[in-house]
């Protein structure tokens, strides 16, 4: 078994990985169900901080938002770049909370650094194994992704890339692979949340967004993920979601993450008077 580090049989504990803020400290794993919300991308100073407070007054834990995007299409809106990364840190200030964005290139490294708080290597950068291992020198949390195609084992493998360098601190997000279906933009694994959290000690949270492409599965597709033993959501919120630069037909309105929010949290209740 070559990913030692990632499984239970050396480190039977959970991993909760405390973050600490203004707000107070934020705690991913178990017994936690920590929701991570956001716009895919930092559109606008105005726009984010805008959706930044709403977001927080709704229940959300931690802030999303890329300002650097990987795009299918060179054309496609690729982020802010370092100016996004200024407003997340704006945020950040004005909420209280603790912030997500993805890092695409070592050369980038400084400034994603210095602005987040948890670092993201996105499903495209799962296997770039130079980069996990710069991750895993680093003294931030970081929340790898899985694959586009990639089977369970080499999603634990990449994580191993982070542990065995020394970071502890890494977190499993996923986010639907592909296979043969079309009619959602992926497929959600929903049998591979509750199989690595039986096989890994490491956190576990699923982004519904990413993995169904559509806003009308946001919501049952996150309670799933929750009742199968996710320890947190990822939810992509816009306030205008028709204008979004960037997955605007998967993004909810503030009006529907307030009721995911609500129905995580009940359910995340129930599920700990059940498993207790």
């Amino acid at each position: 078994m070559d990913y030692k580090l990632a499984v239970r049989d050396n480190h039977t504990a959970d991993t909760i990985i405390n973050i600490a803020g203004k707000a107070g400290i934020t705690r991913i794993g178990k017994g936690y169900c920590t929701i991570i919300a956001g716009p895919c991308a930092v559109e606008s100073r105005e726009k984010y901080l805008e959706i930044a407070l709403k977001v927080k007054n709704m229940g959300a834990h931690i802030l999303r938002g890329g300002a650097f995007k990987p795009r299918t299409s060179p054309y496609s809106f690729a982020g802010l770049g370092v100016e996004g990364l200024k407003i997340l840190e704006e945020a950040r200030d004005i909420t209280g909370l603790p912030v997500v964005t993805e890092l695409m290139d070592i050369r980038d490294l400084e400034q994603v650094y210095r602005y987040s708080d948890i670092i993201q290597i996105g499903s495209r950068n799962m296997q770039n194994f130079s980069l996990l291992r710069e991750m895993g020198r680093v003294d931030k949390p970081i929340m790898v992704k899985r694959g586009l195609s990639a089977t369970i084992e080499e999603w634990l493998l990449a994580a191993e890339y982070v542990l065995c360098e020394g970071n502890k601190e890494v977190i499993l997000c996923e986010r639907g692979i592909r296979t043969f279906e079309v009619m959602t933009r992926n497929t959600v694994d929903i049998a591979a949340v509750a199989l690595l959290k039986d096989l890994s000690h490491l956190p576990v949270i699923v982004d519904p967004s990413h993995a169904t492409g559509q806003r009308n599965l946001v919501k049952p597709v996150a309670m799933a993920a929750l009742a199968a033993g996710a320890d947190g959501l990822m939810i992509e919120v816009h306030q205008n979601p028709e204008e979004a630069l960037s997955d605007g037909p998967q993004s909810l309105t503030p009006d529907l993450f307030r009721q995911v929010v609500k129905e995580a949290r009940d359910l995340a209740a129930l599920n700990k008077q059940i498993f207790q």
